[in-house]
């Protein structure tokens, strides 16, 4: 009576579509079940879909071969792309600031790594893409998986001849060593530098005075006799630096205005400062002293208001273009893009999604949100022609051949660095044409789960068919002793490099260890043992760059050593 539930859940040789997808959502399901179990502090997470993949190909569930390649480079695609909008606003920003170091000290690191792996090819005589999967396991690092199975495939078309071993078995092998050796590395270098998390965190903030801090607003009276009579664009001129004047109101008045540049100070006039806690700060020291004035933060004459940017006939424009004020006499106080505050100068570009801080009257506003798109409920909604038009370009950026001397096959981005490459340059310029950078957080922590599970459950599937044989045939122990040697000696390296010579405050290096790692894991595992959100920021500032080169060296390896 059931012959046709067991025909669908049970594993077969040879599986038709429906039982393929089965055997994917069941891999899928099992280990985001697990993934969320603790293990003290520790979870996998989605990682541990690719385990219950291995499980599941053991006991003989099988992805017919199309599908297989299908779910695997899409979920890899949708993965990088998603990883590539999320951290590419805070990637290049971040190099005005520490990035460079960061992230010159996260490559040496995988350079290392690279140097490692291709000693242990001459020393041991094992396959170079054994290796490669090995290193990447090792890593954590999964589109450098991707991109050696991509390579793998190219050199194929090209030399059907030729013979390859699997890197996934590699891969699957070493994984867990080194999401738990970057978690013993954290535990044990903690305890020998006797790190104290709130010390630390101390150090951090003293650290990051006048750098990249949050605006603030203030009021101050203007009380200095030299600036009276003087117009805010004399005065502004003189200060040098950026600060927003958003509201003025003068002595022994009610009226609160939004003032423009060639209004002139008067005594005892009270203003509303924008701008760095610093700048306002000597600001007001210069011109007189704060205030408490609470009428110039009244709404009867001047309205607050949150505009979000979705017209598409405004977007990349100026906003010295949009003129605001001299046309609906509005003032932008603040930007907000990608989490970061912006202070609005005339000089800055709209990007969708950007949300404008405004003040100015009930009308003016209203003629503004008609001009600025203002529809949440846009942004809520998906835009798929933007986001598979971004996908698309990333495939043809990654299927590019570039042709190098001496390699027999042109080498090629792939999958894994295509969609992620154009990802960082849709966000960092706001888009292409009708292609933009901004899709909801909710949406892209979707397109990279979703993503990931579609790639383990894949991966997973296909090496766990003779995981266990593979295992014991090329002496899994012994790889795991090879995957030590890349998943340690270059940690140790950089928590010496970093924290004794470069002075790297630890919560910071540990964000570069699971960046450099590209280890979502531990870098959970961090935040809650250290009680701080600190490594969250330099692992998004390393990632890209990393990822990258991880997927270049692999492929590298693959064509030059095969």
């Amino acid at each position: 009576m059931f012959d046709w539930l067991q025909l669908l859940l049970l594993p077969s040789e040879n599986p038709s579509v429906t039982q393929s997808i089965v055997a994917i959502m069941l891999a899928i399901a099992i280990g985001v079940f697990f993934g969320r179990l603790k293990m003290g502090k520790i979870t996998f997470g989605v990682s541990a879909v690719m385990f219950a993949g291995l499980v599941l190909g053991h006991f003989g569930y099988r992805i017919q071969a199309g599908i297989l390649d299908f779910i695997r480079d899409f979920g890899l695609i949708l993965f990088v792309y998603g990883i590539g909008l999320q951290v590419g606003p805070s990637f290049f920003s971040s190099f005005r600031n520490e990035g460079l170091k960061f992230n010159i000290l996260a490559v040496s690191t995988v350079l290392l790594g690279g140097v490692i792996t291709v000693v242990l090819f001459y020393l041991t005589g094992l396959k170079i893409e054994d290796l490669v999967g090995i290193m990447s396991g090792s890593v954590t690092n999964t589109p450098g998986l991707g991109a050696a199975k991509n390579t793998i495939e190219e050199i194929k078309n090209s030399f059907p001849e030729k013979t390859f071993d699997d890197p996934t078995i590699g891969y699957a092998i070493t994984y867990p060593l080194g999401v738990f050796g970057i978690i013993a590395t954290i535990i044990v270098t903690k305890l020998l530098l006797k790190i104290d998390p709130d010390e630390e965190m101390r150090k951090f903030r003293k650290s990051k005075i006048n750098r990249e801090l949050p605006l603030e607003n203030k009021k101050m009276r203007v009380t200095n006799e030299e600036y009276f009579g003087k117009t805010l664009h004399q005065v502004l001129k003189d200060f040098g630096r950026d600060i927003v004047i958003s509201r003025l109101k003068h002595s022994r008045s009610t009226v609160v205005k939004s003032p423009t540049l060639d209004i002139e100070l008067q005594n005892r006039d009270v203003l509303m400062l924008v701008g760095l806690e610093k700048d306002v700060d000597d600001f007001i020291a210069l011109l007189g002293r704060p205030s408490s004035d609470l009428f110039i933060e009244s709404e009867s004459q001047l309205r607050k208001k949150n505009i979000f940017v979705t017209n598409p006939s405004v977007i990349h424009k100026k906003l010295s273009e949009l003129d605001l004020y001299n046309t609906y006499d509005l003032k932008v106080t603040r930007v907000f893009r990608a989490g970061r505050e912006i202070l609005p100068r005339p000089s800055l570009e709209l990007f969708y999604g950007d949300k404008l801080r405004v003040i100015g009257s009930e009308e003016g506003i209203g003629e503004v949100v008609k001009i600025i798109g203002n529809s949440e409920k846009k942004l809520l909604e998906p835009d798929f022609l933007s986001l598979f038009g971004g996908l698309l370009l990333g495939v043809i950026l990654g299927s590019i051949p570039i042709v190098i001397p001496s390699l027999p096959v042109p080498i090629k981005l792939g999958f894994a660095a295509g969609p992620l490459i154009v990802a960082l340059l849709i966000s960092r310029y706001g888009g292409i044409s009708f292609i933009h950078s901004y899709i909801n957080t909710g949406a892209i922590h979707f397109m990279k789960d979703f993503g990931i599970c579609l790639f383990f459950a894949a991966v997973g599937i296909h090496a766990g068919d003779g995981f266990y044989a593979n295992f014991v045939q090329y002496n899994g122990w012994l790889w795991l002793l090879y995957g030590c040697a890349i998943t340690f000696i270059p940690l140790i390296l950089m928590v010496i490099v970093g924290r004794f010579i470069l002075k790297i405050n630890f919560l910071q290096l540990v964000g570069i260890m699971s960046g450099s790692y590209t280890d979502p894991a531990a870098l959970s595992f961090s935040t809650n043992y250290l009680d701080s959100d600190i490594p969250i920021q330099t692992y998004a500032q390393v990632y890209p760059l990393v990822t990258i080169f991880r997927i270049f060296i692999a492929s590298l390896l693959i064509l030059i050593l095969s």
